[in-house]
């Protein structure tokens, strides 16, 4: 089975790390992690190829590829894997229904959705109540790692070390690419 991990990762951090280990462990025996070229949903610094190259030093091991595709459902409708699990994280899964087309996703396919200990299952049965296929949602918990990329982007502006936050090769590179200095 392919299971699909999609995101900006500006930068890719250890909580990513964690989320593609979990999904892995849970349910793949080959992980795709798409590094999206154009997101529609936010702004990022750094272009495609940069990020792309910082998720390949994360996920050494995995297929790691540009995305194409600023939404969703249009990678899925581009048709190049048959029903695969897309890994979203539980924050996420409640902003699903403002996805474009998110019916389209979940008819393509099925979701794994991470969550935490503690996080209310309320929020997220509102949005699977929702769905007219719920059954193509699968829950499986994560212990959380309080990191996201802006607290990175912001430590390295700022000169301050990013140790623990991020894998170990993708502080070289952006050590030594001086990215996110200055807000680049």
């Amino acid at each position: 089975m392919t299971t699909l991990l999609g995101g900006t990762f500006n930068p890719p951090h250890n909580g990513h790390v964690a989320l593609a280990r979990a999904a892995v462990d849970e349910f793949a025996d080959h992980l795709v992690v798409l590094v999206a070229a154009r997101p529609g949903h936010k702004e990022v610094q750094l272009d495609a190829e940069t990020r792309l190259e910082l998720a390949r030093a994360a996920f050494a091991g995995h297929e790691v590829e540009l995305d194409p595709y600023a939404r969703t459902v249009d990678l899925l409708e581009a048709g190049r894997w048959r029903d695969p699990l897309f890994v979203i994280g539980s924050d996420e899964f409640c902003d699903f229904l403002t996805w474009k087309d998110p019916e389209g996703v979940i008819a393509r396919a099925r979701l794994a959705v991470a969550t935490r200990p503690g996080y209310p299952r309320e929020r997220l049965q509102t949005v699977l109540d929702q769905l007219s296929r719920p059954e193509r949602v699968q829950f499986f918990e994560i212990e959380p790692l309080p990191i996201s990329s802006k607290e990175i982007r912001d430590r390295v502006a700022r000169g301050e070390r990013i140790d623990g936050l991020v894998p170990p090769a993708v502080a070289d590179l952006i050590d030594a690419r001086g990215l996110y200095r200055n807000g680049r």
